[in-house]
């Protein structure tokens, strides 16, 4: 018997989940995974070493002032909503993998636009397409990937976060070398630094092997037939095979709606905490830069194991509400920030910046899962381009949400913003439910026409 424990025990030990190191020699997906790794890594570093020294390069070096730099982010920003939906739409239509070479091609012929465009009326337009073809990038590799790794998208979908926040620190470190010179040409070799990533990007991209199914996205299972009664423009049976699209399912309309203040943890990160430390806290502004290096380490080292305990869709419905409660948590601790002394403040906003990083971990998985598993088998394409408008107008919209309203209210401000997400969470997650048990065949629990 105790021989026979222990069998048990070394089989239980042999079953764990892989570490970081094997599962990225293996990702789900194999070669082509793993080569989209390697792209998306290299992608990443040099999007870091511009988004490290794009304000200081349009303030110092082009001269804009603080008024048109504004107005050059927010129209790129804005830009950057139409390149998710765009990139599904033509995905429908065309491979994935032509698309997403194309996209990376695209920016690098706009970054290097940028060693000669100085004037304004010209930058407009060169950066907000940039952007398109960023966020177009993005959601075209959220579609390979989940045609490839099948089953274990939120494995790859784990793989790929830890990657990208390795990407982003390294690019970076590398800007802070150029910044640190401060000339020119510094600057100029920043830009050619991320012009090459794309680059390099696209020519891994161009080794791998289209993945099967135009249009398709490989699901778990498939679909029963949808509940009767359902109304075609409620659920998900009118685009299944030809039907009027995403633009007309008012059930996945409402889960993107409801998926905007799901991401709003990266602005708090980026934006919150650091004006909310230099305007009413008395912590030291040296503590800002440990805000981001907490977040890339927590991510690279934990985003595989919050992964492996959100697979399936019903857990990542459940990890919705979480994330409600861990950004709730983020933004009680950031309101108590401002009644203590510089120890108490430090404290309260490192702890801030774990828990809004353990809100993206919740987030980064729970959204993808959704936005696949809630679209309809026959047109995911359209309809993940569609769910990544909902990062995209976060970031144009976040940033104004925390300083317009949120801070200019103190501490209060935060109670309220919490309290928001926390409840959005529990409707999100109450309606994936639903539209789960729809595309299941399972009767819900109210009308199917509410789904």
């Amino acid at each position: 018997m105790r021989r026979g424990g222990e069998i048990r025990k070394e089989r239980r030990r042999g079953e764990r989940e892989p570490g970081l190191l094997a599962q990225l020699r293996r990702p789900p997906g194999g070669r082509d995974a793993r080569i989209m790794l390697l792209a998306q890594l290299l992608d990443r570093a040099g999007t870091g070493v511009w988004a490290a020294a794009c304000v200081l390069y349009f303030t110092f070096v082009v001269g804009l002032d603080a008024g048109r730099l504004g107005i050059l982010l927010g129209a790129a920003g804005v830009a950057g909503i139409a390149g998710s939906p765009l990139a599904g739409h033509l995905a429908d239509r065309f491979p994935v993998r032509s698309l997403l070479i194309g996209a990376h091609l695209l920016r690098l012929v706009t970054l290097c636009l940028l060693l000669v465009v100085t004037d304004f009326a010209l930058l407009l337009p060169v950066v907000a397409v940039t952007h398109l073809g960023d966020r177009a990038a993005k959601t075209l590799e959220m579609l390979f990937a989940t045609r490839v790794a099948g089953e274990r998208r939120a494995t790859y979908q784990a793989l790929s976060r830890s990657s990208a926040n390795a990407g982003y620190a390294l690019g970076a470190g590398l800007a802070a070398i150029g910044l640190a010179v401060g000339t020119r040409g510094a600057y100029h070799v920043l830009i050619l630094a991320n012009a090459l990533s794309f680059l390099v990007a696209a020519v891994l991209v161009r080794r791998t092997r289209e993945p099967r199914g135009r249009g398709l996205v490989a699901a778990p299972a498939a679909p029963a037939a949808p509940a009767a009664g359902a109304a075609p423009t409620e659920g998900p049976a009118a685009a299944a095979g030809g039907g009027p699209g995403p633009w007309r399912d008012r059930g996945y309309l409402r889960f993107v709606l409801l998926d905007i203040p799901m991401n709003l943890d990266d602005s708090i990160l980026a934006i919150g905490i650091p004006l909310w430390l230099v305007s009413h806290t008395t912590a030291p502004h040296e503590l800002i830069p440990a805000f981001l290096v907490v977040n890339t380490v927590l991510v690279v080292v934990l985003q595989l194991r919050v992964s492996a305990k959100v697979q399936g869709s019903r857990r990542a419905a459940g990890a919705v509400a979480l994330y409600g409660l861990t950004t709730l948590l983020c933004c009680v601790l950031l309101a108590a920030s401002t009644g203590g002394g510089v120890w108490t403040a430090s404290a309260a906003l490192l702890a801030a910046a774990v828990l809004a990083t353990a809100a993206e971990l919740m987030r980064s998985v729970s959204s993808w899962e959704l936005a696949v598993s809630l679209a309809p088998r026959q047109a995911r394409a359209s309809y993940l381009g569609v769910a990544g408008m909902a990062q995209s107008v976060q970031k144009s919209a976040g940033p104004l949400l925390l300083t317009g309203a949120v801070m200019a209210a103190g501490p209060a401000g935060w109670l309220v913003l919490g309290a928001a997400v926390a409840g959005l969470s529990l409707v999100q997650r109450r309606a994936a439910v639903r539209r789960l048990d729809l595309l299941a065949g399972t009767p819900a629990p109210a009308p199917a026409a509410a789904a």
